[in-house]
């Protein structure tokens, strides 16, 4: 008998182990065809039960507070599992928020007696709870994540076969624990930003359908704004990319707070944000612009330092329907809106309006005709020669670059050069002016056309992306040029630029001998400061001034003022835009030292500039004054 009664013990122990066996196998199906963790939960309680017709059986999720949620108990009274939902877990909270705590298995054999039920029996005993073993579902984090817990109708132990069913259940747990977390963060990966956890652009296109569609079926509208982030590169290029992830978060977290729970913020990437506001008109959507640009207006802290930044935007206001029908639309139209945002100073917000978008297909245009105009060598330089006021000798000329369009014609500089420089096309611009300036310039000497030197303009742009100093420095030794007969323009804008790159820049600019000119000098920007501790050689006094010279009192005023400052700072100053002998001679009063204008010559192609030398040397002659070229810049 006892040798039948083993035999029978093993059969029975065999059956149970393949009816574990074949509940794994479901799960885990479960789990492989990505069925909801829920959906999982309650299959797996259910195959228990089935299993072991004494217990009931329930999951409970453990958030990161440390409060529980019931998340399948298919036998549990539901009044019993929603009285769960929220407590915390604790040293004396029934069985499962014990076992979590403990982060072991609690087993109480008689609820109606341990005091670890003291605070929960009377929720317990009246459905008929007499027993209950919960055991923590631990993640490799060691974080506890839930519970499963076997419930009893009587004061009883677990048995054996329950004990091994258990262990395979908090194995099945852990994996679809851990298979939730990983499928949540492959989403959160591929619909939400990484940096701000806002939605991403796949998250966008997906909600502004849905907004869309409603907004078409009911006939109202929607609006859309994007916000461009004004001057972030700066943050980014002098503080580092982890405090630009900081700044990043705070703009996020402000803007998500000034929006409605129903409107969508997403961050495209960079510094772009995208806010879609259902049922929002466009007068009400430039209002919240006002608004999104007003919680802005707060310094910015920096973690680990007392130092601030403080950010702007610039937003483009589009609707629905009037500017678009789908989200490739609205964000082209919103883009072309927040450009001109930009163009009016930044720190503002613009309606997109149609006419942007004629101005836009222009602006293309001319910018794919630049470039093939540049690379077919279609481009041109006009020189306009600068003179020593007293006798009109000449002292140099400035490059001028001109571009004869096969469509277009002549296209003004003021025309081109803002679209060279949103359009990237600046540096190669600004690269071939400098390059073509020098050759020219030894091509004369070659010739025998004393030309004392040329100016160049260059864009502050190129002074923080590429290395002037070197390109200059490489274009003399390969033409014989001496260092003093190249000055390089450059406008007041970058002379105030704290950044080192330019500063390191002009300096070694100076001690090559390269002079430095700063264009359109007291226009917009000036600064005396700059001028004692930059390396500068030479101030235009811009042609705004020199216009009325001869009427107004005032522009005369300014122009001693900037003349004095120059000369007491030992800086050649040269007046541009003469046109009149009267503009001449009040210039020379102030003690004016070169010139350059109609009065003494139009920018020309350069071998126009040998007959304008022997022109002007001919006239000069004639009015008994020597012409010797000038050596200063």
């Amino acid at each position: 008998m006892p040798a039948q009664h083993a035999k029978e013990q093993h059969a029975t122990r065999t059956d149970e182990q393949a009816d574990i066996d074949h509940l794994q196998r479901d799960v885990l199906e479960a789990v492989a065809l990505g069925r909801p963790l829920a959906a999982v939960m309650d299959l797996l309680c259910r195959a228990v039960e089935t299993l072991a017709p004494e217990v009931i059986c329930s999951v409970l999720t453990v958030d990161e507070d440390g409060r529980v949620h019931p998340l399948a108990a298919p036998s549990l009274p539901a009044s019993f599992s929603g009285a769960l939902e929220g407590f915390q877990i604790g040293p004396a909270a029934g069985s499962c928020g014990t076992a979590a705590w403990r982060r072991q298995p609690v087993e109480v054999t008689d609820i109606a007696t341990d005091p670890l039920w003291a605070d929960f029996r009377d929720l317990a005993l009246p459905h008929g709870l007499q027993a209950c073993w919960s055991t923590p579902i631990l993640l490799a984090s060691e974080q506890v994540v839930a519970t499963f817990a076997l419930y009893y109708r009587e004061p009883r132990a677990a048995a054996p076969f329950h004990r091994r069913m258990v262990q395979a259940c908090t194995q099945l747990c852990q994996i679809a624990f851990m298979h939730d977390r990983h499928q949540r963060e492959i989403e959160r990966l591929a619909y939400f930003d990484g940096v701000t956890g806002l939605p991403n652009r796949t998250l966008l296109a997906d909600r502004a359908r849905q907004t869309l569609m409603q907004a078409s079926r009911t006939e109202t509208p929607a609006a859309l704004l994007l916000l461009d982030i004004d001057r972030f590169k700066t943050v980014n290029d002098s503080l580092g990319h982890a405090v630009g992830d900081q700044v990043l978060k705070h703009i996020s977290a402000r803007l998500l707070g000034t929006l409605r729970d129903s409107d969508t913020l997403a961050r495209l990437g960079g510094d772009e944000f995208v806010a879609l506001l259902p049922g929002c008109s466009a007068e009400d959507a430039m209002h919240v612009a006002g608004k999104l640009r007003a919680v802005l207006e707060a310094p910015i802290p920096l973690a680990g330092s007392h130092a601030r930044v403080q950010m702007t935007a610039s937003i483009g206001v589009c609707a629905y329907p009037r500017d678009g029908l789908d989200l490739d639309q609205l964000l082209k139209n919103a883009d072309i809106a927040m450009y001109e945002a930009k163009r009016a100073g930044r720190d503002c917000a613009r309606f997109f309006l149609h006419a942007m978008n004629q101005a836009l297909d222009e602006r293309l245009d001319i910018e794919a005709a630049l470039r093939h105009a540049l690379s077919n060598q279609l481009l041109q330089l006009h020189f306009q020669p600068k003179v020593r006021l007293t006798d009109r000798a000449l002292v140099g000329v400035e490059a001028l670059l001109r571009w004869h369009d096969a469509e277009r014609g002549w296209v003004p500089p003021d025309r081109f050069i803002p679209v060279a420089e949103e359009s990237g096309l600046i540096n190669a611009l600004d690269a071939w002016v400098l390059a073509q300036s020098c050759a020219q310039l030894a091509r004369w000497r070659a010739e025998g056309i004393a030309v004392p030197g040329v100016s160049v303009n260059v864009s502050p742009q190129r002074f923080h992306q590429d290395d002037v100093a070197a390109h200059a420095r490489a274009l003399l030794a390969r033409h014989g040029l001496a260092a003093s007969d190249l000055t390089l323009e450059v406008t007041e804008r970058l002379m105030l630029d704290d950044t080192s790159r330019p500063r390191e820049q002009l300096q070694q600019l100076h001690e090559m001998g390269v002079g430095v000119s700063v264009d359109d000098f007291g226009t917009g920007y000036s600064s005396l400061s700059y001028l004692k501790r930059l390396p500068v050689t030479e101030l235009k006094l811009d042609k705004s001034f020199v216009r009325d010279l001869e009427q107004d009192a005032d522009d005369r005023a300014l122009s001693s003022a900037v003349i004095g400052i120059g000369r007491s700072l030992g800086l050649t100053v040269v007046a541009e835009g003469v046109e009149t002998e009267g503009q001449r001679d009040i210039l020379v009063k102030m003690g004016c030292d070169s010139a350059q204008g109609w009065l003494f010559g139009r920018p020309m192609a350069a071998e126009a500039l040998a007959g304008w030398i022997a022109a002007q040397a001919t006239a000069c002659t004639g009015l008994g004054v020597t012409t010797t070229p000038s050596s200063s810049a």
